[in-house]
């Protein structure tokens, strides 16, 4: 059997799509897996042993430039290519209307969920069949109940398994601790003050603290951590796939609510995330060394991409005044002692 996974977006998302992989692999003798992929994460499905082929998708440069796009053929290329292949199912497991609109290019019969299930409605006019899957669960959890009754069998109540495997060494005498400060929302953001309060605790105890990059933002940010610790180092950029190994080898992560955060949850190092505008009841961190540390605040979670809190705080964003560097350190030392 062979289907067509459509999820093109964001790393915590597709993240959230292995467990639901793995479960189909073991229930699904045989089954292959083809997954529609934004073009900048083309590197990430195929962590996964079940993925057969990735097929890159470029929305987010085509939407600033359709026109050249199409003159250069990239449109029709795409088409022809995701059209070569006849699938038994095509599962979108994203429910927006562009995911939906991507799955109505391949062959084969597309299902998704259902239009009070789907993150937006109009996606499941797209879809042949349709599954309610409740929105009050764990993304982690919808995913692997659409997979389970898109391809019939019973859905299992085992923990989440990523199914991830890097291949990492391991220095004995390295205590090293990543430290992912980089997220979309300005609300997510641990303030800057704690982050060198942290490195420095963390350098204090013997640890080398490095803090990765993305963009020059973050790029900037964590020079200045670094610069206001006096101790940390500013790691190279790098890939995806290079960022996992990383993480998989490290000591311990902290890190905000972001895809990175996700990825370090799966790979299974000792972590702690940071939640204070977002619920992590429904997109926390989980993995099997994994803990979610969230703010008490009055107004949170919000959902607020920035804080509109206009009360007196000593930190902003507010609400992450109830999450210092000691509390946060406390627990990530818990994380890896339990881990070893």
């Amino acid at each position: 059997m062979r289907i067509l996974l459509v999820k093109t977006s964001s790393l915590g998302d597709l993240i959230h799509s292995f467990p639901a992989l793995t479960d189909a692999g073991l229930a699904v003798p045989g089954l292959c897996v083809d997954w529609l992929v934004e073009e900048s994460f083309s590197d990430v499905p195929a962590w996964h042993p079940l993925v057969s082929e990735v097929i890159p998708v470029a929305l987010r440069r085509w939407r600033h430039g359709w026109w050249r796009a199409w003159r250069r053929g990239e449109l029709t290329e795409f088409r022809q290519g995701l059209q070569r292949e006849e699938y038994d199912l095509v599962i979108d497991a994203q429910g927006l209307f562009k995911s939906a609109a991507l799955a109505r290019f391949a062959h084969g019969t597309r299902v998704g969920y259902s239009m009070r299930s789907a993150r937006e409605s109009v996606a499941a006019w797209f879809y042949q069949r349709q599954f309610n899957v409740s929105r009050e669960q764990h993304a982690i959890e919808r995913v692997r109940a659409l997979f389970a009754m898109a391809l019939d069998y019973p859905l299992p109540k085992s923990a989440p398994d990523y199914g991830l495997h890097f291949s990492t060494v391991h220095d004995a005498g390295l205590r090293r601790l990543v430290l992912l400060h980089g997220t979309t929302w300005a609300s997510k953001h641990w303030p800057e003050r704690y982050w060198a309060e942290l490195t420095h605790l963390a350098t204090e105890a013997g640890f080398e603290v490095v803090l990765p990059w993305g963009d020059p933002d973050d790029r900037l940010r964590a020079e200045r951590i670094i610069k206001a610790a006096g101790s940390g180092e500013l790691l190279p950029r790098l890939g995806l796939t290079d960022l996992a190994r990383t993480l998989a080898s490290a000591s311990g992560v902290v890190g905000v609510d972001s895809g990175l955060a996700h990825l370090a949850a799966a790979v299974g190092v000792p972590a702690v995330t940071l939640y204070g505008p977002t619920r992590a009841e429904l997109t926390g961190a989980i993995g099997p060394r994994q803990h979610n540390l969230v703010v008490d605040f009055e107004c949170a979670p919000c959902m607020y991409r920035e804080c509109s809190y206009q009360g007196q705080s000593k930190v902003q964003p507010a609400c992450f005044g109830s999450l210092d560097a000691h509390k946060v350190f406390e627990q990530l030392r818990i994380q890896i002692d339990m881990a070893t």
